[in-house]
């Protein structure tokens, strides 16, 4: 839109349409921030957001074409905002469910070890989860941060507007298959995370049974609850740098189906 490039000596009559075109810039990125792991969380305002997603719409809105302005005052454009908030929702819940699987492993780890008991109030979330399963959550958020993946997320989006302009629709049954096999990844993760310290776990629980059956003085409770909590720590401890890698790998797969989702084709 040749026509209302530059803001600078707008007319009064142009403001409702800038601050239109706004809106529209605004959704694809705004959705995600609202369903994204840590921007959409409870510990960020929704005010911040709000900032946030119109301060990226302004850069969004000087580099994407839109459509003409009878689409876009017409009835065309509710099939259009529901697409922007369609893509950015689908976005930020596929890196959401890749992110759960270090929640799903740390509840799983803290109901083996007994260290179910030991849960509060997730800030992120509201709900109430173990305190291993937050620490997972925010050493992968340290991570995600430290490697710029919040930033390649904003390029793949900022991209994907070159890929799929405003007003070209989607192939809504190939990008809903792509963010559903996502899913797969929560458990498959979950797994790969769970295995080796429960593995350990089960190991000490079965020598705990050996001692306490050959030695019936010995409280399973007094004996074996503390030791294997015990176990449980030194486990996590010498864990962290094989978890630093599939954390790693693990954000990386997130931000490959990110990328898998933002790249499918228009229908024109």
């Amino acid at each position: 839109m040749q026509d209302l490039v530059g803001i600078s000596g707008t007319s009064l009559q142009s403001i409702s349409v800038y601050l239109m075109l706004l809106m529209v810039s605004s959704l694809r990125i705004g959705a995600f921030l609202v369903a994204s792991p840590f921007f959409g969380s409870r510990m960020i305002p929704l005010q911040i957001r709000i900032v946030f997603s119109i301060a990226l719409g302004l850069g969004i809105m000087s580099q994407v074409e839109f459509p003409s302005l009878n689409i876009l005052t017409g009835a065309s454009l509710l099939p259009i905002i529901f697409q922007e908030v369609f893509v950015g929702l689908a976005c930020g819940m596929v890196l959401s469910i890749c992110f759960s699987s270090v929640i799903l492993a740390g509840e799983k780890i803290a109901a083996t070890s007994g260290l179910a008991f030991a849960a509060q109030i997730d800030p992120t979330s509201g709900a109430q989860s173990p305190v291993i399963s937050q620490i997972f959550q925010l050493f992968l958020l340290i991570l995600f941060f430290s490697l710029n993946g919040h930033l390649v997320i904003f390029d793949l989006i900022y991209k994907s507007f070159d890929l799929v302009p405003i007003g070209s629709f989607y192939e809504f049954e190939t990008l809903i298959e792509k963010s559903i096999r996502s899913s797969n990844s929560l458990y498959y993760n979950a797994v790969i995370i769970v295995l080796p310290i429960v593995s350990i776990l089960f190991f000490m629980n079965l020598g705990i049974g050996f001692i306490t059956k050959s030695a019936p003085q010995l409280n399973l409770f007094s004996f074996g609850f503390p030791l294997t909590i015990l176990g449980t720590f030194f486990a996590l401890y010498f864990s962290v740098d094989a978890l630093q890698f599939v954390f790693s790998g693990l954000i990386n797969e997130a931000i490959g189906y990110v990328k898998d989702i933002l790249e499918v084709s228009p229908n024109g």
